[in-house]
Formats: C-alpha cells, sequence, structure tokens
C-alpha cells in the first residue's frame, strides 16, 4: 500500500493493517517528523512536493527489491506532501515479516532508498518567513550505496 497525501495519518491504524493478516511474527515501522533544524537552525515547517505517478512507482520499486532480498508479508509507505509544520508526520513506512530480522531489515532498506530515489523536493521554512529548497546529503546517499542502491 503506497499513498502520498497532505492528510496527516495515524500510526497506529496503520500498524493494525499491517497486524491483520495473519502470518506476520513481525512489524518494523519508522515514522519521520518535521523537526526544527535541518540545513539552518530555527526550522517552523517544511514544504514538498513531488512528481505524481512517478513516485507511486518508483516507492513500489522498491518495495519490490526488499521482497527479493527478504521475506516479507506486507509493507506499507505513506509519505506527505505540501505545507507541515514543526512536528507533523511526514513519512510512515511499515514492515510485517514472520521474523524480526527481515521486518527489521526491510523497513530500514525501504525508508534509506526512498530518500535517495523518490522524486520529493523538500524546502525548509524557517520562524523568520525565510525558505531554501535541500538538496540532498551525502551522508543519505551513503546509506543507498551500503544497501547497493544510488
Amino acid at each position: 500500500m503506497i499513498r502520498i497525501q497532505t492528510e496527516d495519518f495515524d500510526v497506529g491504524t496503520e500498524i493494525a493493517a499491517l497486524e491483520n493478516n495473519g502470518r506476520s511474527g513481525a512489524i518494523a515501522t519508522f515514522t519521520g517528523l518535521v523537526r526544527n533544524r535541518g540545513d539552518r537552525q530555527d526550522v517552523a515547517a517544511l514544504f514538498l512536493e513531488h512528481y505524481p505517478g512517478m513516485t507511486e512507482n518508483v516507492i513500489a520499486d522498491l518495495i519490490d527489491q526488499a521482497r527479493g532480498r527478504w521475506t516479507i508479508d506486507d509493507a506499507r509507505v505513506i509519505h506527505r506532501v505540501g505545507h507541515l509544520p514543526l512536528g507533523d508526520r511526514i513519512v510512515f513506512v511499515g514492515v510485517s515479516s514472520a521474523h524480526r530480522q527481515d521486518a527489521f531489515a526491510a523497513c530500514e532498506f525501504i525508508m534509506d532508498a526512498l530518500k535517495t530515489s523518490a522524486p520529493f523536493w523538500k524546502k525548509e521554512i524557517t520562524a523568520d518567513g525565510e525558505s531554501h529548497w535541500v538538496e540532498q546529503k551525502d551522508s543519505d546517499r551513503e546509506k543507498a550505496k551500503g544497501w547497493g542502491n544510488g
């Protein structure tokens, strides 16, 4: 399940959806939040854009890659776009599997690859109203390379 949306999401609802298959023994999740620092200090909000259609296809490919590497039962990815104030949820990645090792690894892989592969553009907005587009980080590219991506 992949959703790109402006609306907030409920983490409990997403975890419950992963629990309802009767096969899984483990669920690993990641939830990203808007924090008060990034490239600049005093970040007050983010603005995210994406390339509709292409973004969903890239994320579907990442989930397929995860299925090729680990035994997973289900994966859910939600990414928000638009204006997101401090503390808002940005992204949810959840993976269910029979065993925790596969769930942890697949969840981390999908999140790392998402940061470097999916066509999202992020702007940081500071408390005084200034804004700038955020460039991809070397550390994110290195994490993706560690999985054989990037």
